[in-house]
């Protein structure tokens, strides 16, 4: 799956260069598969930008500015609700990716115990929540037992040292 974003090369508004500059940094940032299509100097992108756009995602004048984002041909949106997605960490979903393990958006689809095909832990048990709890306490029983170990031995010490302390004494 490509990541489309239509950019206008040569638009003279600031704001819309910014946010065409945040989309494809964030990307690269992400270092995702994206590629950046100009309305600008081509016809054919930006006409099929303007299709495919959904009606109710229009502006009121009926003509989408970019940066326009796209799954293939599925829409994800446009810069603001590219911006709103970020802020909650959900760029992967936002974009219609799967976060990659580990990654803020898997941590927090994991605590809403989300199954990839969108229905609830509940509903469709993971055993990767339970297994991540389960080695986390045992993780915490490991560490349980080695300080029980160590104040163990510094005790030992401790004895070793009044008995040499006693028999130097007596000596």
């Amino acid at each position: 799956m490509v990541i489309k974003v239509f950019l206008a090369s040569s638009s003279g508004s600031t704001a819309i260069k910014k946010k065409q500059q945040d989309v494809v940094a964030f990307l690269e940032a992400l270092k995702l598969d994206y590629t950046q299509l100009d309305i600008a100097c081509n016809e054919e992108n930006r006409m099929w930008m303007r299709q495919n756009v959904p009606e109710e995602k229009k502006p009121t004048n009926g003509i989408p500015l970019p940066p326009q984002i796209f799954n293939e041909e599925q829409y994800c949106g446009d810069y603001d609700t590219f911006f709103d997605a970020k802020e909650d960490n959900s760029v992967y979903a936002f974009l219609g990716l799967p976060p990659p393990p580990g990654s803020k958006e898997a941590v927090q689809a994991d605590k809403e115990h989300i199954v990839q095909n969108g229905t609830h832990a509940a509903e469709n048990p993971d055993d990767s929540q339970a297994q991540v709890e389960e080695e986390e306490e045992q993780e915490e029983e490991e560490l349980r037992q080695l300080e029980e170990e160590e104040e163990a031995e510094a005790q030992e010490g401790e004895e070793d040292d009044l008995e040499e302390t006693q028999e130097e004494e007596a000596e």
